[in-house]
């Protein structure tokens, strides 16, 4: 205690000393303060602050969900909503398979992404033609998404008008198939880890379905099982040896969790009454691709029903490429990953080289 004397006299010292320059600040020192590059800088923390509130305040809507929703497409949770409610029959398993169907089943996929293919129903004299707005979409740097509209007609109409509701239509979008893992994390020791995963075949990289009404209301699961029209029909089915151990409810949760997630991200979307009709005859949809597609080729498959049979379908294709700067970017660091990882570093250096310039001369 002997040293709290002197430490209580330096400290009322300070605090008198800090007091007595308060009162000896002037007007203009504050004016000066509150000008030039010190007030830019108060002022651009300032509006950052507010910005930051602004966008978060009671933010519980995710921007992606909110960004669908402006387009008129289902936010993911409405998704996975409605896919438990409709939830489709066990169907068997990709293992059960033949390895000559697996490859003819892709063979044909591929050759409809690479051409246009019209099919009809034979029993039904109607047909249709769609076309796309845009065949070839180009991703640069500075790519924010783009939206597509696909349109068609109905040859051989039967319906007066389109209050009529004879046909329904289905549209399809859907992104190169690729394998994807899903993992599930589990608390060990207070860790949150990864301890099971599940490999997934020939999953959509992206998937948008735009209908006339419900897809329920259309047709029946067993049509939409066989052209993979719907988040509960598409075929993504488990692979490897792992997954053969699980059991079908796991392995439907994993399933779902990709779902989920490619929805949250905006790559799965469903837009109920997306599709309508503008005559008797005529039909058009807005789709919005977002600026996180994956590149590749987009197939654009139209169903069309009637009576909640499928009379006439067409598909039609979309390239995405990357172009300009991308592009480059894209070919040097994929063909020369040492020298583009040289680059990089070089850059990076360069970049905290002269930002140091700046501000020290800034302040002097």
């Amino acid at each position: 205690m002997a040293g709290s004397g002197p430490f209580r006299e330096k400290f009322r010292q300070r605090f008198a000393d800090a007091n007595r320059s308060l009162r000896n600040i002037k007007r203009d020192d504050l004016r000066s303060v509150m000008t030039g590059r010190n007030a830019a800088f108060a002022l651009g923390a300032a509006i950052v602050v507010v910005l930051i509130w602004i966008l978060n305040v009671g933010g519980g809507e995710d921007p992606t969900t909110a960004a669908l929703r402006e387009t008129g497409a289902s936010s993911p949770s409405a998704i996975m909503e409605e896919m438990n409610k409709t939830a489709a029959p066990a169907k068997p398993s990709i293992l059960d398979a033949s390895a000559e169907q697996i490859e003819r089943e892709k063979a044909e996929r591929r050759l409809a992404a690479q051409a246009d293919k019209t099919v009809q129903n034979p029993n039904f004299d109607e047909s249709i033609e769609v076309d796309i707005s845009t065949r070839s979409v180009a991703v640069t740097s500075a790519f924010s998404g783009q939206r597509i509209i696909v349109f068609g007609a109905v040859h051989n109409s039967h319906q007066a008008s389109a209050e009529q509701g004879l046909y329904d239509v289905i549209v399809v979008l859907e992104g190169e198939k690729s394998k994807l893992t899903s993992r599930r994390k589990s608390n060990v020791a207070g860790l949150w880890i990864n301890t099971q995963s599940v490999e997934f075949g020939d999953v959509p990289s992206y998937y948008t379905l735009s209908t006339t009404r419900p897809i329920m209301e259309i047709s029946t699961p067993k049509v939409f099982d066989q052209h993979e029209i719907g988040f509960n029909h598409i075929r993504i089915e488990s692979v490897g040896t792992n997954a053969s151990k699980l059991p079908q409810r796991e392995q439907k949760t994993f399933r779902e969790a990709i779902i989920r997630l490619k929805a949250k991200e905006g790559l799965y979307q469903r837009k109920p009454t997306g599709v309508e009709f503008i005559g008797r005859s005529l039909f058009r949809t807005s789709i919005d691709l977002p600026a996180n597609v994956p590149i590749g080729t987009v197939v654009a498959r139209t169903y069309l029903f009637r009576d909640a049979e499928l009379i006439a379908e067409n598909t039609v294709a979309v390239e995405l490429e990357r172009q300009g700067l991308e592009a480059l970017m894209y070919s040097f660091a994929f063909d020369y990953p040492l020298f583009y990882g040289i680059f990089a570093v070089a850059m990076a250096v360069g970049a905290g080289l002269a930002a140091s310039a700046l501000f020290s001369r800034a302040s002097h």
